[in-house]
């Protein structure tokens, strides 16, 4: 096909142009351009066209080698003149490269176009020719129009084929509502290949107008996919990071952390080559599938010695449990780790100074009245006054400061567990946050558990001694703890040990 030269070198121009744009805070400033290249000198062009098309040629093929996809997907934006895409376009098809990167270049040019119609719906708008036949898409005939002085030669019937299958993809991606299920599908993959196998038929318009309504409908949905569990992964990170954790979860071997999560920018994830993203975006992947999969606790409960659960706890548990698969209590508890019993004890200590501290400087009338987060925690007087005692330091020693530290204790261990409760009914919807207060409530019956080893062996002191005092304060708050942590089983242990519930308050 016989082209004006002029024409090609002014859609070559159009592209330089762009290139050097792109590449100035590369090589922090304008880029170096060849002698007779110049924006100035090709305006002023009065000799041989040619010998400049071969230089420009030369040229653009070097920016090529600079220019990565990534770079496009960050500069094509929805102020770019579509001018610039269809000289990309032109450009792209006249080079008919079959490397992965410029086929992904076209691919993404011609995305572009499709997703920002010069005049909205102008893609959607279709009739039928005189003879009742389907006509071509109006995308398909403006990519005609663009691509009008390149040599188009026909698409072979194998390729025809390859062509037909993207309805079906189409469908297929649109269907997925999980990022895991999407990536585990190989769409990507597979969807790669069949573009490979198009090899030069894919810059055909009729193949590029195929091609990109799936582009736009597959990325829409990966966009959305990716997000939403970007966010989840986020929203997790946060809860940890306010109980004090860091660790959210193993991917290949490798500990994904509060502070990796928080360097995560998933909209800047999503600008940068799939091809080059692809590992980032599985490893995100496999981060939601390792908290969806974490075991809700990795220690469990022997926690309080069996007792008849009260009325009050037999209700609430009934109440309580969330709609969750049954739990190993005991198995869970015996996975119980050293950070996390040390992860817990720092909370613990919070919790107790932060009682300390209303009751020290509350109204001595209310000071038993003690406002949590999702309620009010009601102190008996030994209590009240344990936490005015001095007796919090470790060297304290004596029968006074033990039994002062079993209250603390009993206390902290009971506000926490309340607490963590609350939050299982707040995220029935999101398994990985109730995955993780589910954790911290096995670390809390492990705890209490050994908690009440510790006041079980005060009790027998006193047996030989003439402290009943003492005796009620610590029977009294450990038969609170062992209401919460009763509450805690039933509700970890789901819909059996709630219909056990439900018959024995019935």
């Amino acid at each position: 096909m016989v082209e004006d030269p002029k024409w090609e070198l002014a859609i070559l121009a159009t592209v330089q142009g762009f290139y050097e744009k792109l590449l100035q805070d590369s090589v922090g400033g304008e880029v170096p351009v060849p002698i007779g290249l110049e924006a100035i000198s090709l305006q002023q062009a009065d000799g041989d066209v040619h010998e400049t098309l071969a230089a420009m040629r030369r040229w653009l093929r070097l920016l090529d080698m600079a220019i990565t996809p990534a770079m496009l997907r960050h500069a094509f934006t929805p102020d770019t003149d579509p001018e610039i895409a269809e000289a990309m376009l032109r450009y792209f098809s006249r080079a008919k490269d079959v490397s992965d990167i410029n086929r992904d270049k076209t691919d993404l040019v011609t995305t572009f176009l499709y997703r920002r119609p010069r005049v909205p719906g102008q893609w959607e708008r279709r009739g039928y020719g005189l003879d009742g036949s389907l006509p071509l898409s109006p995308f398909e005939i403006a990519l005609i129009e663009i691509l009008a002085e390149s040599d188009t030669p026909a698409v072979p019937e194998e390729h025809v084929q390859v062509l037909r299958r993207f309805d079906s993809l189409q469908q297929e991606a649109e269907s997925f509502s999980d990022l895991n299920a999407l990536l585990e599908s190989g769409i990507i993959p597979r969807v790669r290949e069949l573009k490979q196998s198009l090899e030069l038929s894919f810059y055909h318009p009729g193949v590029l107008a195929t091609i990109a309504p799936y582009n736009a409908a597959f990325g829409k949905k990966f966009d959305e996919l990716f997000l939403a569990a970007a966010a989840e992964i986020k929203n997790f990170a946060q809860a940890l990071d306010e109980q004090g954790g860091s660790i959210l979860g193993n991917v290949d071997g490798i500990d994904v952390t509060v502070e990796d999560v928080s360097a995560m920018e998933a909209g800047e994830l999503l600008r940068i080559d799939y091809a080059t993203a692809l590992k980032k975006f599985e490893r995100v992947s496999k981060l939601r599938k390792a908290l969806e999969r974490r075991p809700p606790i990795r220690g469990a409960a022997k926690a309080a010695t069996p007792r008849r659960v009260s009325k009050t706890a037999r209700a609430s548990a009934t109440a309580a449990v969330v709609r969750r698969p049954s739990l190993d209590v005991h198995a869970m508890r015996e996975a119980v780790t050293p950070a996390q019993l040390s992860a817990e004890e720092t909370r613990l200590l919070q919790v107790e100074e932060s009682i300390r501290v209303f009751v020290r400087v509350a109204d001595p009338k209310f000071c038993q009245i003690v406002p949590m987060r999702f309620f009010n925690l009601i102190l008996s007087p030994a209590e009240a006054d344990a936490y005015c005692a001095d007796y919090r330091r470790q060297k304290d020693k004596g029968i006074l400061a033990e039994v002062a530290r079993v209250l603390l204790r009993a206390v902290a261990v009971s506000a926490r567990m309340t607490t963590e409760l609350e939050e299982l009914k707040r995220c029935e919807n999101s398994a990985s946050l109730w995955k993780l207060h589910a954790d911290s409530l096995i670390v809390l019956l492990e705890i209490a558990s050994t908690l009440n080893d510790k006041a079980e062996r005060l009790l027998a002191h006193f047996e030989h001694e003439d402290s009943l005092p003492h005796s009620v304060a610590i029977r009294s708050s450990m038969q609170k703890l062992r209401d919460c942590a009763e509450l805690a089983v039933a509700t970890l242990t789901g819909d059996q040990d709630q219909k056990s519930a439900a018959a024995a308050s019935s």
